[in-house]
């Protein structure tokens, strides 16, 4: 396993100083947003409206256009950077951050975002997670959400929600330790963890749930994945979910999507989320 470098106890005091920093150096672009709670199944499912995309969309039309695509992550902006955490593994701000204090998990040199997670990844997550308790997710693909080609998992900290819940799905998932979530109308697989999990039981955990939903197939698979997934993972648990497109309309979907959050460009797409009910927009990203 690489050697760790993060310094137990001092992620979350070195988050918020490069918060502080980066907005002074108007390094960090923070999307302000309105939210709404739109239920489907008795679930209260968290809709963020935001109320301006231009830089980030500006800055991904800049990237589609230039004939050598820019990787913001070699060289990454000094002002995002938060720590180190590994030989493998530092940590950074996301620089278009919808949610508060967005944390980037990125592999130093540059490894593609449709690599599987290997044991170096899980131990920088596990590092993360042990300091700052909220959601670790992965978009492996396109089709899950992935925006850069450079292998990154993503932190964001708990609660997800203004009233207090961890995440919105939070009800379906707390004290399960089935497979499987009755109430998911597309395939998955889940893994309770009865205390909070080391690299090495994220890892088999994650295989596993691979091997559940039909991705991996034995162990020598290949070092590229074979399909896209969401991967999501807190210290009591993980669920894996394979994908099939990116968007439902017009409505895009990454991980957060699966812990109950979407995010919305205006009050139009905003009114199509509620004609076709969140759970449908997620059966129809998902496999069946």
């Amino acid at each position: 396993m690489p050697e760790l470098w993060l310094e137990a106890g001092t992620l979350w005091d070195k988050l918020k100083e490069t918060t502080e920093q980066a907005t002074r150096s108007q390094a960090l672009h923070s999307i302000p947003t309105d939210w709404e709670v739109v239920e489907d199944g008795d679930i209260p499912f968290l809709v963020r409206i935001l109320s301006s995309l231009a830089r980030k969309e500006k800055a991904k039309q800049q990237q589609e256009k230039s004939k050598t695509p820019k990787n913001p992550f070699l060289p990454y902006e000094e002002d995002l950077f938060v720590t180190d955490i590994s030989s493998t593994h530092l940590c950074l701000l996301n620089k278009f951050n919808v949610v508060a204090h967005h944390l980037l998990i990125v592999t130093r040199e540059f490894e593609e975002q449709e690599n599987w997670l290997n044991l170096a990844d899980f131990q920088a997550m596990a590092a993360c997670l042990q300091e700052i308790d909220g959601l670790a997710f992965y978009n492996a693909g396109k089709n899950a959400g992935a925006s850069q080609p450079h292998k990154h998992l993503q932190l964001v900290p708990f609660p997800l929600t203004p009233h207090g819940a961890t995440i919105p799905l939070e009800t379906l998932l707390q004290d399960t330790y089935d497979t499987t979530i009755p109430q998911f109308p597309f395939r998955h697989a889940f893994k309770a963890f009865p205390s909070p999990p080391s690299p090495e039981t994220y890892l088999a955990a994650y295989q596993q749930l691979l091997q559940a939903v039909g991705l991996l197939h034995d162990n020598t698979s290949p070092i590229k994945q074979t399909d896209a997934y969401n991967l999501l993972a807190t210290r009591n648990w993980m669920l894996l979910v394979p994908r099939i497109q990116e968007q439902f309309g017009p409505i895009q979907v990454n991980s957060l999507g699966f812990a109950g959050t979407f995010f919305v460009k205006n009050e139009q797409q905003l009114a199509q989320l509620k004609e076709y009910r969140p759970f449908t927009i997620l059966k129809n990203v998902a496999c069946s």
